[in-house]
């Protein structure tokens, strides 16, 4: 069991991607909004940065059997496992619930830019205070 808060979110981080790559089963030590802690066994679908800048992982919870998200912050300690995945993968889906299709590379990268730079306020013609 490897601890969070004696190592860089850096390892935490290439331990989790490594366990995506390898599709292999992690168990954390989670501590929720309200301070409780549960223990979770997951199946890691996508890690990714909030619009607000905090580091989300998106996972199958075999306690629930349902995709949950978690926030690298808040998880304490994880084991990564060597057990395969046995929960089913949920279908990567739009906001509005329809299947997303790349047809090619540069469609599969242009909808991952969109999805991570996306302006936090509407972007118009007359505006002309835009951040870099």
């Amino acid at each position: 069991m490897r601890h969070t808060a004696q190592q860089t979110t850096t390892r935490t981080l290439t331990d989790l991607l490594r366990s995506l790559d390898r599709q292999t089963a992690v168990t954390i030590t989670y501590t929720d909004a309200d301070g409780s802690e549960s223990i979770r066994t997951i199946e890691i679908i996508d890690i990714r940065t909030t619009k607000s800048g905090r580091i989300q992982v998106r996972a199958m919870c075999r306690l629930r059997e349902d995709a949950r998200s978690f926030y690298a912050d808040q998880i304490r300690s994880y084991t990564c496992h060597r057990s395969a995945y046995v929960l089913p993968q949920p279908e990567a889906t739009t906001p509005a619930g329809r299947g997303i299709v790349a047809r090619s590379a540069q469609q599969l990268i242009a909808r991952e830019l969109g999805r991570d730079y996306l302006p936090r306020t509407a972007v118009t013609r007359q505006t002309t205070t835009l951040a870099a």
